[in-house]
């Protein structure tokens, strides 16, 4: 079983939106949610959709998801007080919908709604075959660690072999929710992301180079930004053209 987790937590006060959170923002007389979630409704190999939301928005999302169709979302369950909370309760929520089959679990954004579905079979893919999927891309420009005490240079690593993770970061159910718990028992509760967790449980990840357009929209730059490639997309459709 192939199960998505989307993280629709995120209030995101960098966009400067008063009125509703990011990913409830239009596009195309669509929210941003649905543009993501419809890549995973879409694709044959995703059975199930968990999908974690502020829980104060959890009526508006119910309304949305039956307006456009989303058939696949099975549960639709609050975010907890940070991401990695968050995160954990989707997985619960995959575990119930799993029961006792094997699964893999998806973990996607959002406000990441120009995945493909290239990306989403590899993913699925890469997991079978190496037990997990990072995706990333290829850093275009240079990158500089630094010192911030004094604001120098400490090194400028090779962009050869230098990544920007993206998402979805996809893995076993029963090894990602294992590394939550863990965490958890811990009482760590602010890991950055779920291949952060399994890099330092030593697992070996696998990474999966994907589209550059797989942005994340966080601030008024990335919505103009989406909106060119969709128009780009449109006009692909509408005039022929080709890559």
């Amino acid at each position: 079983m192939n199960i998505a987790v989307i993280f629709a937590g995120g209030v995101g006060s960098r966009m400067h939106s008063k009125e509703r959170p990011k990913q409830f923002l239009e596009m195309y007389n669509k929210p941003i949610i649905i543009h993501t979630l419809e890549h995973f409704q879409n694709h044959p190999l995703i059975d199930k959709i968990v999908v974690v939301c502020i829980e104060s928005w959890i009526p508006y999302l119910n309304d949305l998801l039956y307006k456009f169709r989303i058939e696949k979302v099975e549960k639709v369950v609050p975010g907890g007080k940070t991401g990695q909370l968050s995160i954990y309760n989707g997985l619960n929520a995959a575990k119930e919908l799993a029961k006792n089959e094997k699964a893999i679990v998806l973990i996607h954004d959002g406000v990441r709604p120009l995945i493909t579905e290239k990306l989403i079979t590899n993913n699925i893919e890469s997991v079978k075959e190496y037990g997990s999927a990072i995706t990333t891309a290829k850093v275009k420009e240079t990158i500089l660690v630094v010192n911030e005490k004094d604001s120098s240079i400490d090194y400028v690593p090779s962009r050869s072999n230098s990544r920007v993770a993206k998402a979805p970061q996809s893995f076993w159910l029963n090894d990602i929710l294992a590394v939550h718990e863990k965490a958890l028992a811990k009482e760590e509760y602010n890991w950055i992301d779920s291949c952060t967790m399994m890099q330092e449980n030593g697992f070996k990840l696998h990474l999966i180079d994907g589209p550059s357009q797989n942005i994340k929209i966080t601030t008024p730059e990335d919505f103009y930004t989406m909106r060119a490639i969709l128009e780009a997309k449109e006009n692909e459709q509408i005039y022929g053209f080709e890559d």
